[in-house]
């Protein structure tokens, strides 16, 4: 695949294309954005794009030296379409398929272990960056969740960003972009994702999903776990994703919210917490807040289709008429806020008991 296949992020792949038609490639970008919307798609594409060895071919199959990737700081070529098409990766090239399995000398892809990247990776990268293309033009770098580096990690990192080699690109790819340094982020290009409007995130999930082994926009190279059965529940899985395809693609979101539904009430009849991580805490209080935001659109239009849960719509409709107006909106700010402080390490039990009370508090006074 290469950037003209990555589906919905129109304004981010234009801005990318242009910027190679016009030989003024940043050191280094940030691609921001919520998880599941296409950020390490496009940057592994564009890895591509600036690597394809098909260019220089075509350029001189047409005569046209336009075609081949300007130099940095070079001017800009035509505009048309067609050229578009032409900075384009070839997908067919050895480059092309050397960065899909992650084989390319010049390409390094950079994930938390553990939830963290530590300096070795960093170390790893300066390594990388530290000797000339080997096959390709540009050596490209992807920090994947670059927001989980520790103080070691960035400050080591904001070193390499600072003297950046030539000929390589690093790109920075956060789903909290505020959490990165100020120092880091402003020195990256930023290019801002956004979440897909549903018919293209229902593109992409039908898509994915019919291919055993397909790259959706968004994750890479992953299945997911339960083909989708009808158009039921694809028009349930494009809602419960709320724009992020990758979401509904490499996990179960049906079956995450039936483990969150069963939770709850567990919660709401005092039951002892059932948390096994941080993370788990913070899935299911993603959950609860869209549970809480279809009460309160059920509560003031007292119409349906506009719910994320709408296929869960009898028991939405039990929980807003459980809670009055007031009661759910404070809810959701309360709890909203409380997830601020999930990377301080709150106590399981004491949150799970927390949340429990302010959900039972606010039904007790309606049924008083």
């Amino acid at each position: 695949m290469a950037l003209r296949d990555v589906i919905g992020q129109d304004r981010a792949v234009t801005i990318l294309l242009r910027t190679i038609q016009r030989g003024r490639i940043p050191s280094s970008y940030l691609f921001a954005g919520e998880p599941g919307i296409g950020k390490k798609f496009t940057a592994i594409n564009l890895a591509k794009a600036l690597n394809c060895q098909s260019r220089e071919q075509r350029a001189e199959s047409r005569d046209t030296p336009s075609l081949a990737l300007p130099p940095r700081g070079g001017g800009m070529g035509g505009g048309d379409s067609e050229l578009r098409t032409q900075i384009d990766a070839c997908d067919e090239c050895p480059s092309c398929k050397k960065i899909d399995s992650g084989s390319h000398p010049d390409f390094l892809l950079i994930s938390p272990k553990s939830g963290l990247i530590r300096i070795e990776e960093i170390r790893a990268i300066d390594d990388a960056l530290s000797f000339k293309p080997f096959e390709g033009r540009e050596k490209v770098v992807i920090t994947d969740e670059a927001d989980t580096m520790n103080p070691y990690a960035a400050n080591a990192f904001l070193k390499t960003l600072e003297e950046p080699p030539e000929d390589s690109l690093i790109i920075l790819i956060s789903s909290s972009p505020d959490r990165l340094p100020d120092t880091i982020r402003s020195r990256c290009s930023r290019i801002n994702f956004t979440p897909l409007p549903a018919e293209a995130c229902e593109k992409v999930i039908k898509t994915v999903m019919s291919q055993k082994a397909g790259k959706p926009a968004g994750v890479q190279a992953k299945k997911s776990k339960k083909p989708v059965k009808d158009d039921a529940q694809l028009s349930t899985l494009v809602r419960l994703s709320m724009g992020r395809p990758g979401l509904a693609i490499s996990g179960d979101l049906i079956e995450e919210r039936t483990w969150f539904m069963q939770m709850l009430q567990g919660m709401l009849n005092t039951e002892k917490d059932g948390w096994t991580s941080k993370e788990e805490m913070e899935k299911w209080f993603d959950l609860l807040l869209v549970l809480l935001r279809d009460a309160t659109i059920l509560k003031i239009t007292r119409d349906t289709k506009n719910l994320i849960n709408s296929d869960l719509k009898d028991s939405v409709k039990k929980l807003s008429s459980s809670m009055d107006l007031k009661g759910i909106i404070e809810n959701y700010q309360k709890l909203n806020t409380l997830k601020v402080y999930f990377n301080f390490n709150l106590n399981k039990s004491l949150t799970w008991n927390y949340t429990g009370s302010l959900l039972r508090k606010t039904k007790d006074i309606i049924n008083a």
